[in-house]
């Protein structure tokens, strides 16, 4: 994640690039939700060998290209031998997206703990999610957030401060949501993201 802190310290500082780093990062995020809502159905991860003669398999996937407000991201869907699988994560035949970047954003500006994960995906998808598809999309992100949260900071600040940058989000009308970033100054003048 240490690549992730450096992207966006570069990105705040070159206010063109920060839209092409949030559309990278959903796009990533959007990929591994679709992934793991497979894993969920089929009951098993890629290549195990659980799902050797079950009846169904993985079936690759197809590209669909959806806007953002942060731009055109690539999405892959993934397929089951059966047909019988349908996400849920991006609804079919929609090309413009609004509640999955919100839910995506609060991932990361929540504490981002596997309760508040679940809620979340609870309170956008309704009842199309089993308490246990909850939790195994949930085990997908865990690591990664607490990679970030638990990486190696400097041992010395010269200064920590808050800053944010406000995005404009589209709901019922145009609103500007905050984003947080604490940044910490070294002694020799090198700049940090801390959270």
């Amino acid at each position: 994640m240490n690549d992730f802190t450096k992207d966006m310290a570069n990105a705040l500082f070159n206010q063109d690039k920060i839209n092409d780093l949030f559309r990278q990062k959903l796009q990533q995020a959007v990929n591994d939700l679709l992934e793991s809502e497979l894993t969920a159905f089929l009951g098993y991860n890629p290549y195990e060998r659980d799902g050797w003669n079950t009846g169904n398999s993985r079936n690759g996937a197809y590209y669909r290209k959806v806007d953002t407000q942060f731009g055109q991201i690539e999405i892959k869907v993934p397929r089951d031998r059966n047909g019988e699988f349908h996400q849920h994560t991006m609804p079919d035949y929609k090309r413009h997206t609004d509640v999955l970047e919100q839910t995506v954003i609060k991932l990361y500006s929540k504490g981002v703990t596997t309760r508040e994960i679940a809620d979340l995906i609870e309170k956008m998808y309704g009842g199309y999610y089993s308490p246990a598809m909850v939790s195994n999309i949930s085990k997908e992100m865990i690591p990664k957030v607490e990679a970030y949260h638990q990486r190696h900071l400097s041992d010395k600040f010269f200064c920590v401060y808050l800053d944010a940058t406000y995005i404009p989000l589209k709901r019922v009308t145009y609103e500007r949501e905050a984003v947080y970033i604490a940044i910490g100054i070294k002694p020799n003048g090198h700049k940090e993201v801390i959270d």
